[in-house]
């Protein structure tokens, strides 16, 4: 985050595509860093606010290409006209396990190379990790790819250490490379990239507006409660804006009634109409998304959770918890405690 007054310069992320990569690996890339912050503050019906990351698709000469998967790709730029990358990405290259690459790749290995040394960070998923393996800057580290591939990548570079069972890694030099391993792991390496170079909170709504890995888990649990705009009645919307910091304390919609100066039957009314619920069901939803927050990003006992929110009743906080939620405060804990601790630790290096 930049200090007031200050522009915060976008980082700068180059996908590269070649003939090899996949589509919808590199547009996939795109989309989520693209939709960082935009896409939280349009479901919550705040302003528009642009991603803090500003992904570009790079290419040997910034020419239309086929990529592997069949589909038409148009580059923005070639390798030589790209602006000094902070990240390089290469997100997978569809070829055979094993098979030689000669030196159809010399130019991009050259450009990953002289990239990091210029201070950029590389990441790759999956099998882009042949193309990062021909750098030298794996040697002497952990490493990881799909399972099928690090055998013969063992075999081709025996000075790495290759994990297939590890499903992201970050090495090197100022822990400055990162890869993810078997098939959609990309989500997680593009999630560690959003927690590095946004914030580990930004990652986790990227993660929870895409209902990314899922385990078969409600789409309910990563929702929002809070989502939607202000309302356009501007007594309600000033009593909205009180709750967000207030909803803690006892009688919150008494005291909002209080604030709008009209009885608390008329208050209620209007509040309902203009926000499509009730004062004490907004309320709830402030405090619970607080509690979902305090979940993954704490070790609190429920109890202190429930209490921190304002509700002195642990049981009713459960309760409620899992007719929003459809898991209880410990499953949502056990479920995304564990990813905002693995983005906190990627932000963190």
């Amino acid at each position: 985050m930049c200090a007031a007054g200050v522009v915060e310069r976008p980082v700068t992320v180059a996908l590269l595509a070649t003939p090899a990569t996949s589509a919808a690996t590199v547009y996939g890339f795109y989309d989520l860093l693209c939709g960082v912050r935009r896409d939280w503050q349009l479901l919550h019906g705040a302003p528009h606010t642009p991603s803090p990351l500003s992904p570009l698709v790079v290419s040997v000469d910034g020419q239309p290409l086929v990529a592997g998967n069949g589909v038409r790709m148009t580059p923005d730029a070639s390798l030589a006209e790209c602006p000094r990358p902070d990240v390089a990405v290469v997100t997978d290259l569809m070829v055979a396990p094993g098979a030689p690459l000669d030196d159809e790749f010399d130019p991009e290995v050259a450009w990953l190379r002289a990239a990091f040394d210029a201070g950029a960070t590389l990441a790759c998923a999956c099998s882009g990790a042949v193309l990062l393996a021909r750098t030298g800057l794996l040697d002497g580290h952990d490493a990881t790819s799909h399972w099928a591939y690090c055998d013969p990548l063992a075999r081709a570079y025996p000075r790495v250490r290759w994990h297939p069972e590890r499903g992201l890694l970050a090495v090197g030099p100022g822990e400055r490379v990162l890869m993810a391993g078997s098939g959609v792991a990309w989500h997680m390496l593009a999630l560690a990239l959003i927690a590095r170079f946004a914030s580990p909170e930004e990652a986790m709504q990227v993660a929870r507006i895409n209902l990314l890995d899922l385990n078969g888990t409600s789409a309910l649990s990563y929702a929002s409660l809070t989502r939607g705009p202000r309302a356009a009645d501007e007594l309600i919307a000033r009593c909205q804006l009180w709750a967000a910091s207030n909803y803690r304390c006892e009688s919150p919609v008494a005291q909002m009634a209080s604030l709008s100066g009209l009885s608390q039957r008329t208050f209620a009314r209007r509040f309902s109409r203009a926000v499509g619920v009730s004062p004490l069901e907004y309320v709830h939803t402030l405090r619970l998304e607080e509690a979902k927050q305090m979940l993954e990003a704490t070790d609190l006992p429920v109890e202190a959770v429930a209490l921190e929110v304002g509700y002195q009743d642990t049981s009713f906080f459960g309760r409620l918890f899992r007719r929003k939620v459809t898991l209880t405060p410990a499953q949502y804990r056990k479920r995304f405690g564990a990813l905002g601790a693995q983005l906190r630790r990627a932000a963190a290096r």
